[in-house]
């Protein structure tokens, strides 16, 4: 999270009593969701987490390990983790402190609500798949969903703690939209992962799905629009149609946002900033260091830096 947003939930609620130094819960509560910032003062293992409803959860300081049946891992700050109604795990707090607390804040929202977003996506966005729909499942693939944030996420997330934060006449409508556009991130993001596997399995199945495959077989090369046309065969507005439509934004959007993508992997890897930077098809460092910075809300070299690189 972005410190803008850390500090608005720290004045929040740490004006409140500590009532217990692991998992210490402030809640926010409103119809539609319910927000709770947890703070974990001192170091624990194996604390249990059992979601009733879609449980959203976002890192705002600290380290967590997650162990579960369908994901063991760190989660980070700038990582959202979705949990599916009745998914359990427990989370380990290797770095909890009293001058520093681990600090997650979650996001109760009711399966009614994912499914009204779903169908509005087929009715509005439908998936270029045949036999193939968004679905309640596809937001957290039936279990759990790990992904980084982007920083277009983190200002969204900001606007929905400052929704529950504020007591204006309009909050309700504001955590509404909030919360609409949030779970349309998720499917979004799960379904977009969907289609780059089906395009990896078989890039000749359809013109949408060559394009994606070229795109990432080359990201280190200067790809042009006219390019993924002919692999496509689409002409220039049928493919902007198709990439819209499918996964949210145009092709080149897209192309940059793969190349960020693997630019993370590879900087997890171990590779160098200057490294990576030509991999992916940059030509500046500094410019790779910008765009990457404005797109994950961090530079590369704090990446670099952090207890899940290598």
């Amino acid at each position: 999270m972005n410190s803008s947003l850390i500090r608005r939930t720290a004045l929040a609620h740490t004006a409140r009593p500590v009532r217990q130094l692991i998992e210490n819960r402030t809640v926010f509560e409103s119809h539609e969701a319910e927000l709770s910032v947890y703070d974990t003062y001192e170091q624990a293992q194996r604390v249990g987490l059992e979601a009733e409803e879609v449980l959203y959860c976002g890192m705002l300081t600290g380290r967590k390990v997650l162990h579960g049946s369908h994901y063991d891992g760190e989660f980070l700050p700038h990582e959202s983790f979705v949990m599916a109604p009745g998914e359990k795990i427990s989370i380990d707090f290797p770095e909890a402190h009293p001058s520093h607390p681990t600090t997650c804040l979650t996001l109760g929202i009711g399966r009614h609500k994912l499914q009204e977003v779903c169908d509005f996506l087929n009715r509005h966005a439908p998936l270029p798949i045949k036999h193939c729909e968004w679905q309640p499942g596809m937001g957290y693939s039936e279990h759990v969903f790990h992904i980084y944030h982007t920083q277009s996420t983190q200002l969204l997330l900001e606007r929905i703690v400052n929704s529950f934060l504020t007591r204006d006449d309009d909050r309700d409508l504001v955590l509404n939209l909030g919360i609409t556009e949030l779970l349309t991130r998720m499917l979004r993001q799960n379904g977009r992962q969907f289609l780059q596997r089906c395009a990896q399995q078989n890039p000749t199945d359809n013109g949408l799905h060559a394009a994606i495959s070229y795109i990432d077989t080359h990201l280190g090369d200067n790809l042009e629009i006219d390019d993924l046309c002919k692999q496509a065969c689409m002409s220039r507005s049928k493919l902007y149609q198709a990439f819209k439509q499918a996964l949210g934004c145009g092709p080149r959007e897209y192309i940059q946002q793969r190349r960020l993508e693997k630019a993370r992997a590879l900087l997890q890897g171990g590779k160098s900033v200057t490294q990576v930077c030509f991999e992916v098809g940059y030509v500046s460092p500094s410019h790779f260091c910008r765009r990457f910075s404005q797109f994950y809300g961090h530079s590369p070299g704090a990446l670099l830096k952090r207890p899940d690189a290598s």
